[in-house]
């Protein structure tokens, strides 16, 4: 065994076992296992199984049916191997004949994978009935050396289980002697069987059985040219048999060799055993190793083929899992948080870097402006009546926004149920199939209302937010310093003015109301309140800005607290989506998507890169 075959060996091991491993990986996207494939099935019976098998030529007799096949096998096995039968369909199992000194049985399971190996006790053997693939086998005492000699079932049986074994035989055979008929060289079943093995480059012998040698002469090689046209098969050697049932009896049948082309006038009968026993082995091993390899290396209907089926089918698992993102079907218009809260987490960012002193005043004329105020918030709400909660509104406005969002993508998925290609489709009808709507829309608002408005990874996505903000601005932040230095002194003033003036609207100066009354936008109030440093939250005064450029810095800041807190709801509500109503479909669509990354298809195609090189 040379280093080349070695390496060669290898790589059709590992493209194997590769494939196997990719197996799950496959059944995971839909798409079936190689098992019935051509290319697959001359990778595992006739490639893998031969490349550590003794050094023998697997000739096989193939042919239709009541054609006389297992006569032209007794003939070649010199004795009577199989049973001759005139009824069709005699022979349902295959029967081997090994030369003289073999005694491996187990090379034989190797060699027959799939076949359960039986020692062969009579030539009825071969007639018996059943489910199980068997396999009989014996030393022929006539049999050439290197040689196993098989008898198969008919290839064109109404019995499927018949040309499945025949087709298995063929996969592993090295030489196919072709038995056709007048009846049968054309028949529609023989010619599929025979295409494939011309496609794998195998060696075929042709035996016109049942001729007449002198009326038929000017036919068979029309016959001849009919089935190689129609099949690609181009026969080593052509063989005519004459119609005797007599001599095939006493196995003493003449097999006439006519020529490749079938024009050469038939002369004294010859031993086909003889002319099989001198075909050159290595040459025809190699070329039928070939022929198997071109088969599994074919762009279309090879290996090839078959990872262009998988990577399709990971493209629609992905082209599904990006149509069922529920990142992007559960849009919401998400409403701005209220202003109220923000200036809250504000205020207590601000309160946290002032000096002890400063902290004690602002919060002790904080409470003395809420009692201050307490008049004027009960004569507000005697005239207008009971204020709406900005809190309680802004849950409300929220909770609307993504019943809504809710009904728009389950509308899109009765949508997708109806429309969508054929991984998503039978998935989604199963889960659709079980889900009422008006449940999941009191589900989701029932989970809704026991979500906090701020939890703590919101509150410190803010307080780092508002850390940069001062590291970014570290001048407005001094002169807000000082001027928290200054209003702390100047507190008692401010509380009293603000209460007398009536610029408190009900307790809530800085609140969405207040940002409405006075004409202010939301963005115009997040600056003064970014640039006050906190100094206007919960009925403080408001503080103009003194710079273009820090109003700007604290829009952007205001911007991306917004931002953050709508990202923080739509994964929520995202996540929720597929806990409660997607399951493990997004997780199975995901999977399946990542298939044509996996390490067992890179596998696959690296063995297959390394057996396609010359």
């Amino acid at each position: 065994m040379t280093a080349n075959f070695q390496a060669w060996a290898f790589q059709v091991k590992r493209l194997y076992h590769a494939l196997a491993d990719l197996e799950q990986e496959a059944a995971a996207v839909g798409v079936a296992p190689p098992k019935g494939e051509e290319w697959f099935a001359l990778l595992e019976h006739k490639l893998l199984a031969q490349l550590d098998a003794p050094p023998l030529l697997v000739v096989a007799v193939v042919g239709g049916t009541n054609i006389g096949k297992s006569v032209v096998f007794n003939h070649l096995a010199g004795e009577m191997a199989s049973a001759v039968s005139p009824l069709a369909a005699g022979t349902r199992n295959p029967v081997c004949l090994a030369p003289e000194g073999f005694d491996d049985e187990a090379a034989l399971a190797r060699l027959f994978e799939g076949f359960h190996t039986r020692r062969w006790r009579s030539a009825l053997d071969p007639l018996a009935d059943g489910a199980e693939h068997l396999l009989f086998w014996r030393v022929g005492a006539n049999v050439p050396a290197r040689l196993l000699l098989l008898d198969t079932p008919d290839i064109d049986s109404d019995a499927a289980v018949n040309w499945q074994r025949a087709d298995q035989i063929r996969q592993s055979a090295d030489v196919l002697v072709a038995v056709l008929t007048q009846q049968k060289y054309n028949d529609a079943a023989v010619k599929q069987f025979f295409r494939k093995a011309a496609e794998a480059d195998q060696v075929v012998v042709v035996a016109f059985n049942q001729c007449d040698l002198a009326d038929d002469r000017d036919y068979w090689p029309q016959w001849l040219d009919t089935f190689s046209s129609e099949t690609g098969v181009r026969p080593e050697l052509v063989y005519v048999i004459p119609h005797d049932r007599r001599a095939a009896g006493e196995l003493r049948l003449g097999f006439h060799n006519v020529g490749p082309r079938g024009q050469t006038p038939p002369g004294d009968a010859s031993s086909l055993r003889d002319e099989l026993g001198r075909l050159h082995f290595d040459a025809i091993k190699i070329r039928t190793f070939a022929g198997a390899m071109g088969r599994v290396l074919d762009a279309e209907r090879g290996a090839a083929g078959y990872l262009a089926r998988l990577r399709r089918a990971g493209g629609e698992f992905a082209s599904a899992a990006a149509t069922l993102s529920t990142a992007d079907m559960a849009r919401v218009a998400w409403p701005g948080l209220p202003a109220p809260l923000l200036v809250d987490e504000i205020r207590d960012w601000w309160d946290s870097r002032r000096s002890v002193w400063s902290r004690q005043i602002h919060g002790f004329y904080r409470s003395l402006g809420q009692r201050v105020v307490w008049p004027v918030r009960t004569a507000w709400r005697a005239i207008n009546g009971p204020a709406t909660e900005p809190l309680a509104h802004f849950h409300a406005i929220e909770r609307d926004a993504i019943l809504e969002a809710v009904r728009k993508l389950l509308d899109e998925l009765d949508r997708l149920a109806r429309v969508g290609n054929d991984t998503l489709r039978p998935r989604l009808e199963k889960m659709l199939g079980g889900a009422s709507r008006a449940t999941l829309l009191d589900r989701v608002q029932a989970a809704h209302a026991e979500l906090p408005a701020l939890d703590e990874s919101y509150r410190a996505f803010v307080r780092d937010e508002l850390d940069r903000w001062g590291r970014e601005n570290p001048r407005a932040v001094l002169w807000l310093r000082s001027l928290d230095h200054v209003l702390a002194l100047a507190r008692p003033a401010i509380t009293v003015s603000l209460a007398v003036s009536g610029l408190i609207v009900a307790g809530d100066v800085v609140g969405q109301a207040a940002a409405h009354v006075a004409g202010h936008t939301v963005g115009n109030l997040a600056v003064e309140v970014a640039i006050a440093g906190g100094i206007t939250g919960g009925g403080e005064a408001m503080v103009s800005a003194t710079g273009e450029g820090v109003k700007q810095a604290a829009a952007r800041l205001f911007h991306r607290l917004q931002s953050r807190y709508a990202e923080l709801r739509a994964a929520w509500l995202a996540g929720w989506l597929e806990r409660e109503l997607l399951g493990e479909l997004l997780v199975e669509l995901r999977r399946g998507a990542l298939t044509p990354q996996s390490a067992a298809l890179r596998e696959v195609e690296a063995a297959l890169e390394a057996l396609g090189k010359p």
